[in-house]
């Protein structure tokens, strides 16, 4: 529990919901910057930092 000041009313907030909402804001930027925009774009960036990781080995 979480208790946050919000135009002049305290609020009480679920500090977990608070956390993933953080979480999942930080994602979807990230997502967009990268214009990762399906599952697929998502694979085919994994298989490249895995290939380019095991080739720096």
């Amino acid at each position: 529990m979480t208790f946050i000041e919000k135009d002049g009313y305290m609020v009480i907030a679920n500090s977990a919901m608070l956390a993933l909402e953080k979480a999942y804001g930080a994602c979807v930027n990230t997502a967009e910057r990268l214009d990762l925009k399906s599952e697929e774009d998502v694979l085919k960036l994994l298989k490249r930092f895995r290939k380019r990781w095991r080739s720096a080995k």
